[in-house]
């Protein structure tokens, strides 16, 4: 049987859960604290708004992670049967309680940066720190 996202196993074969293996499960990677970040303001975004401001993330890679948060109940995603098609993201109540642990950890970021160049995503919620 599949162990749990975040979980391990004891050498007795029992199934502990692990709060920090759990967190990395929900916003590790190179592209889901970003694109969390990207919607903090509330607003309905769009793929395309999400690609654009990110960069250099491939179709594939945004679209796994977005996948994931979706799965994981931290992003919901809206699809308009529009043609084109349409599809807008915004964050869940678990995704903006999620916002309370990451502005920290952005706050420590933003004072510890030793580069002259910013990540690029200039996303809402880093710019009010």
């Amino acid at each position: 049987m599949p162990r749990k996202t975040g979980s391990f196993e004891t050498e007795s074969g029992k199934e502990l859960m692990c709060p920090i293996r759990y967190l990395h499960s929900l916003v590790g990677g190179k592209w889901k604290m970003p694109i969390l970040c990207m919607l903090a303001s509330g607003n309905p975004t769009r793929y395309s708004q999400i690609k654009r401001k990110l960069g250099d993330v491939t179709n594939m890679m945004l679209s796994q992670s977005l996948k994931e948060l979706e799965i994981s109940g931290v992003v919901h995603r809206k699809q308009y049967n529009e043609v084109p098609p349409r599809v807008e993201y915004t964050l869940t109540e678990k995704g903006q309680s999620l916002l309370a642990a990451i502005v920290p950890l952005a706050q420590w970021g933003a004072e510890n940066l030793e580069t002259e160049k910013a990540c690029g995503a200039y996303c809402e919620q880093c710019q009010t720190i």
